[in-house]
């Protein structure tokens, strides 16, 4: 529903987009000339109201009598296809100058003619539609199966390297006491040799 904006400015406004405005603001002014109404509701222009609501019903006057496929220039029922222009028109269209010397087809009948070629040219999409989810399914199984080779290719590699650090490190402790037991034993001997002297 359209309201009319109640200052001076004669500005009309959507009701909803106009409350929403008012909340966000705060303060209820027109979204355009900025001056402050004194009223909760802005009064309602009855001529934008008479007009949307003719506009509503003929709308639904149309949609309830399946009159939807009229003649924009003439308001009468399409019910031919013109195979020269490609385009629907009514029987006054037929009998007028534009269409003089055409070819003409009843609608279902072209429909149907139209949905046969459609099919045909849709047959090629599909196999290749076809085709490339099957190349693509192979794609998708080859890089889930390069995913689980990697992960177990890594766990591998860290099991390895974690033997690896463990033998090293056991060999280091082995090497550092052999270090020095060898010292000791060294030491030992040159401690006695020097008692050896001195005694």
């Amino acid at each position: 529903m359209t309201q009319h904006c109640p200052q001076a400015s004669g500005l009309s406004f959507c009701k909803a987009c106009l409350q929403k405005w008012w909340r966000e603001k705060l303060i209820q002014e027109c979204p355009v000339c900025k001056r402050r109404s004194s009223k909760n509701e802005p009064p309602c222009h009855l001529g934008l109201k008479n007009l949307c609501e003719a506009f509503l019903l003929e709308r639904d006057q149309r949609a309830s009598t399946g009159s939807e496929g009229l003649c924009s220039l003439h308001a009468k029922k399409l019910k031919l296809f013109c195979l020269d222009h490609q385009e629907l028109v009514c029987l006054v269209c037929r009998d007028s100058e534009k269409h003089t010397n055409h070819r003409f087809r009843p609608i279902n009948e072209a429909a149907l003619c139209h949905k046969e070629e459609l099919q045909k040219s849709l047959e090629p999409l599909q196999e290749k539609l076809k085709l490339f989810n099957k190349v693509k399914g192979h794609c998708d199984q080859t890089a889930e199966h390069i995913k689980v080779q990697t992960q177990n290719t890594e766990r591998q590699i860290k099991e390895e390297f974690k033997k690896l650090h463990q033998f090293l490190q056991e060999e280091e402790e082995a090497r550092i006491t052999t270090l020095r037991e060898e010292e000791e034993q060294k030491s030992q001997m040159m401690k006695e040799k020097i008692e050896g002297l001195s005694s």
